[in-house]
C-alpha cells in the first residue's frame, strides 16, 4: 500500500489540464453564489453536479474558495514574520503536520484564494505516523527557528489517533530547537486558538476566528520550489466568463 499521505491515484486524471479548466469553470460559478449568500457546501453541491466534478474535485474547490467578506476579516488578519520574533507561536498541531507530509510525500497541494496552501489528506480523525513524518516535523520547527520564536505551542486533538505517538515524536525532535516547546493533547483545539496571536493554521473556523495569524506552510515551500494547484481563476470574475 502506498503510504503517501494525500495520494490518491485517481489525481492524476481529476487534476489534469482538462480537470483543472472544468474546476476553474465551476469554481466561478460557486465563487458567485457564495458571495450571494449561498452557502459553500450546497453551492459546490450544485455546481458540482452541473460539471459533473468527481469528489475530489469538488473538495478541492470547497477548500480553495472563500467569499470576499472572508478573505477580508483573513488579510486583516494576516502577521507578517517579523511578528513572531521574540514572541509565542500557537500551533493548530495536526493541521500543520498533515499539510507538510503532504508536501514532503510530493502529493496535490491547494493553492487557495486566501494565500494558504491546503491538502486533499481528509483522514477523518485517523492518523498513523508515516515516512515523512518526520520530515514534517522538521520543516515546521525549523520554520519556527528561522522565525525566531520565543516558544512554540503545539495542540494536538485527543479524539484523533495517535496522537500520543506524535506528541512524544514532537517531544524529542524538539529538543534540537533553540525555542521553547509545549505539546498538548486537547479534546478541542479549535476552541483553544479562538482569540488567540501567532497561529499557525488553515483551518477556516479558526482563521476566521483567531486574533492574527501567520501563513507558515507556505512560507515552508517557498525554499522547495513548490507551487499548489491553483483550482480557481485568479484576475477574470464570474460575470465575464
Amino acid at each position: 500500500m502506498n503510504a503517501k499521505r494525500g495520494y490518491v491515484p485517481e489525481d492524476g486524471r481529476n487534476f489534469s489540464p482538462e480537470g483543472l479548466k472544468a474546476m476553474r469553470t465551476a469554481s466561478r460559478h460557486v465563487r458567485y453564489l457564495i458571495n450571494e449568500g449561498y452557502g459553500l457546501k450546497q453551492a459546490v453541491t450544485f455546481v458540482g453536479n452541473h460539471f459533473l466534478l468527481s469528489e475530489r474535485q469538488r473538495l478541492a474547490v470547497m477548500r480553495s474558495l472563500a467569499t470576499e467578506e472572508e478573505l477580508s476579516i483573513r488579510r486583516a488578519k494576516e502577521v507578517s514574520a517579523a511578528a513572531l520574533s521574540g514572541g509565542e507561536a500557537n500551533v493548530d498541531g495536526f493541521n500543520a503536520i498533515i499539510t507538510l507530509e503532504v508536501l514532503a510525500s510530493d502529493s496535490i497541494l491547494l493553492s487557495c484564494m486566501d494565500g494558504t496552501v491546503r491538502d486533499l489528506a481528509a483522514l477523518r480523525g485517523t492518523y498513523k505516523i508515516i515516512p515523512e513524518t518526520q520530515t514534517a516535523v522538521r520543516m515546521l520547527f525549523g520554520a519556527l527557528s528561522n522565525l525566531r520564536v520565543r516558544a512554540a505551542n503545539v495542540f494536538l486533538d485527543e479524539p484523533v489517533s495517535n496522537s500520543g505517538r506524535l506528541k512524544a515524536l514532537l517531544a524529542e525532535i524538539g529538543e534540537e530547537y533553540p525555542f521553547r516547546l509545549n505539546v498538548q493533547i486537547l479534546r478541542d483545539v479549535d476552541r483553544t486558538l479562538y482569540d488567540r496571536e501567532n497561529v499557525i493554521t488553515t483551518d477556516c473556523v479558526i482563521l476566521d476566528r483567531c486574533a492574527s495569524w501567520f501563513n507558515l506552510t507556505a512560507m515552508c515551500m517557498k525554499p522547495l520550489g513548490r507551487q499548489g494547484l491553483c483550482v480557481w481563476e485568479r484576475t477574470r470574475p464570474y460575470m465575464e466568463a
